[in-house]
């Protein structure tokens, strides 16, 4: 029993440990979701960003550039400041 004792907590180690790594390159991640939605603010002349702008921006760090654009421009930004903004958002 003590084997599945120390295989357990050597596992839960393991888990702590990764998830520690994904959690500590997160905010790095966070400061380009905030340069798209900062170039949408910039359009909207200081007025704050919706959700769809913020979900957007999000998709746009994944990579997917099109779905990017296409949130925005839904959500009423520019076809220019959209490809911009979802540009910056997977450097």
């Amino acid at each position: 029993m003590r084997t599945s004792t120390t295989r357990f907590a050597g596992v839960l180690t393991g888990l702590t440990l990764a998830l520690g790594g994904v959690a500590f390159a997160a905010p790095a991640a966070h400061a380009d979701v905030t340069a798209c939605i900062n170039q949408v603010e910039r359009e909207l002349h200081g007025g704050e960003a919706p959700d769809s702008v913020r979900m957007a921006c999000y998709v746009g760090l994944t990579g997917d550039h099109a779905q990017c654009v296409s949130g925005l421009t839904a959500g009423g930004v520019t076809n220019g400041t959209a490809v911009s903004a979802c540009r910056v958002a997977p450097e």
